[in-house]
Parts: C-alpha cells; structure tokens; sequence
C-alpha cells in the first residue's frame, strides 16, 4: 500500500536534512555556511548521531554532482527511533521547523524486528532557494532508508562499519606484496 507523505512529514523529514546539512556545511565551507544563513546554536548531529545507542556508525560525504550527504547506520528501528527521539534530533527538528508534526509515527513503516537501517540525509545547494518553504539556497533534500541485502565483497575493508552484519558478505583483508 503506497502513502503519500503529508505535508507536516515532509516538514520533519526536511527539518533532520537541513539541520544535518547545516553542520555538513560548516565543518567543509563556513563561508557558504554563513552566506546560508546557517543557525548559531545549531546542535551537533554527528556527534549526537554517534553518542546514539545502537548508531554503528556515521560518515560525511559530498558527491560529484555535488550533493553533500550524511550516512548512518543504525542497529535496527528502535536505534533509529533513538535518534530520532534524542534531544539532539528533537532540538534540531524544532529550531528549523517548530511547529512540525508527520502525522504519522515515526519509521511507521518499518517492521519492529528490522535488521540495520542505513539512512542517507542528503541536500543540493543552489545558487538560490529552490524548495518552497526553505529559505536555504538548496535544490534537492531528502532522507531515504536502506537495509543490506544478502551477498556482496569486502577485500580490505568496507564503506559499512563492520558491526554491520550482512549476511552472505565475502570478507577479506587486503593483501599486501612481499619484499623480494
């Protein structure tokens, strides 16, 4: 069964990238970060992320067609609803949108003995604002949830931190060349 998503979810959805981004921006341009408008006060959500109980683990990216990202890896639903309920998160979501509400549960979706959840929070700057009802200059803005499927290789390695359980996955470590 499809749902679409109400207007008071997307609010919150939009409110946990913006203020990711937020801190994604000032640790890799405070210039642009300032330009942006960028929150003072604004909570640290790495450092929240990763203080989580059951967060396997957190990485920062910025892609080729410029996308910046946050990855993490959560344990199951009831870590992420951890971090969704911590006061970091809470903080964050109500500095950017106070009056947010999904309408929903969150992770209403989400099967309650769920394996790892891999959630990437990503946004696109522009030139101007793009995203009716954001006054940040951004084009693009969303939080999608991921679950390992079975298989894959690892040969030195992996991008998931490895309390990610894959099951299937072919590990092994990099092998080095030997002095002749």
């Amino acid at each position: 069964m499809h749902h679409t998503p109400s207007v008071r979810g997307m609010v919150t959805a939009l409110a946990l990238v913006l203020s990711s981004s937020v801190w994604l921006v000032a640790q890799n341009n405070p210039a642009q970060a300032q330009a942006s408008g960028a929150q003072q006060g604004m909570p640290d959500l790495v450092a929240g992320l990763k203080a989580t109980p059951g967060c396997l683990g957190v990485e920062l990216a910025r892609t080729q067609s410029g996308k910046q990202a946050i990855f993490a890896w959560f344990e199951n639903k009831q870590a992420a609803l951890k971090w969704y309920y911590s006061s970091t998160h809470q903080t964050a979501m109500h500095m950017l949108t106070p009056d947010a509400n999904a309408g929903r549960p969150p992770l209403a979706g989400i099967a309650d003995d769920s394996g790892p959840i891999l959630t990437i929070a990503s946004l696109t700057y522009a030139d101007t604002a793009q995203v009716s009802g954001v006054k940040l200059p951004i084009s693009q803005i969303a939080i999608e949830l991921y679950a390992p499927l079975p298989g894959g290789l690892a040969i030195g390695g992996r991008f998931a931190p490895a309390t990610v359980k894959v099951p299937g996955l072919l590990e092994a470590p990099a092998v080095r060349p030997t002095a002749r």
